[in-house]
């Protein structure tokens, strides 16, 4: 494909775990969805099919994740020693297409403690980039004490997480999305439909009101889909939770625009792009395509056409991940 940009950077780009990974840790029944799934054999391919769609697209580099669910609803060991090894396995990805494929570990946060460790040697040995958590562990969310260690190493190394959407817990999803609807509905409307952005707006302002960002200012976030319904919400937040109710140092917004960057992965639609765009500006926005779930070259062709700078345009295809990610 013709080359409209310097370069291009993609940070929301899923694998799965290959089977002689997988098939040790089914029971957690996490990896059932996968199998059946139509887009598995994308999920499993990190060679010539996915470096030749890359290449058709115009991107350069993919920033892979394991996909959602994750760790997080695994066992603690279990959760452990299955992110070890898949990290493995991806950092000799890595090095067979050199250039081509970065990563964001997968950590155990069921073990917050083994967790840190995994970032911090996924980071200083492996070379990744940060780290991919799916949403809440099991009910609980980041801001819980319990994962105070990998919010400090996360800050230390100066490695940003990634939070992806996962499924609502069970009693969020029957309470709201399940009672009355068809099977079908219930399914999109939880999950990619509304409920996992939801959820992930839900979980990024948690962490803000319980003063993780105080506690740790240098601590970064990044968050796709167009930042989850949360810029269209920013002037609300701070009206209505103001800091002389919330005792933060800032207002809301203040750690939507410092501690949080956002990518597009798979919202490829203008208006929404404009409000996250005139509320934080380029330098925190980065592309991402979603892939394989949503379509590289569709990606690519909405950034072309978005109505920026093309200086701005540069800045969200490649300059920002670069600097931020130190490529």
């Amino acid at each position: 494909m013709k080359k409209y940009f310097g370069k291009v950077i993609g940070l929301e780009e899923h694998f799965l775990a290959p089977d002689k990974i997988s098939k040790k840790y089914r029971s957690s029944s996490v990896f059932s969805y996968a199998e059946a799934s139509e887009f598995s054999k994308r999920l499993l391919d990190l060679g010539p099919l996915r470096i030749s769609e890359m290449d058709e697209a115009g991107i350069d580099l993919q920033v892979l994740s394991l996909s959602a669910p994750g760790t997080e609803q695994m066992d603690p060991e279990e959760a452990a020693s299955f992110s070890r090894e898949v990290n493995e396995y991806i950092a000799d990805t890595i090095k067979n297409y050199p250039g081509r494929f970065a990563a964001f570990a997968t950590i155990p946060t069921p073990y917050p403690e083994k967790a840190a460790d995994e970032l911090e040697r996924a980071v200083k040995q492996l070379g990744f980039k940060g780290a991919v958590v799916n949403g809440h562990t099991r009910g609980r969310y980041l801001d819980d004490a319990s994962f105070e260690p990998i919010l400090q190493r996360a800050e230390e190394l100066g490695a940003p997480i990634y939070l992806h959407p996962t499924v609502p817990p069970s009693t969020v999803s029957e309470t709201y999305y399940s009672r009355g609807l068809k099977k079908e509905v219930v399914y999109a409307f939880s999950t990619a439909g509304f409920g996992w952005h939801i959820e992930t707006a839900v979980h990024i302002l948690r962490l803000v009101l319980a003063g993780v960002f105080d506690r740790h200012p240098k601590l970064q976030f990044i968050i796709g889909h167009l930042g989850e319904g949360l810029p269209f919400m920013m002037e609300r937040l701070d009206t209505r939770m103001p800091k002389e109710l919330t005792a933060l140092q800032k207002p809301i917004s203040g750690y939507l625009k410092e501690n949080i960057y956002y990518t597009i992965s798979g919202f490829n639609f203008v208006p929404v792009f404009l409000d996250l765009y005139l509320h934080v500006g380029a330098e925190r926005i980065m592309f991402s395509t979603d892939y394989p779930y949503s379509s590289m070259k569709a990606a690519v062709q909405f950034l072309r056409q978005l109505p920026i700078s093309d200086n701005d345009k540069e800045k969200i295809a490649h300059v920002n991940a670069e600097k931020f990610l130190h490529f």
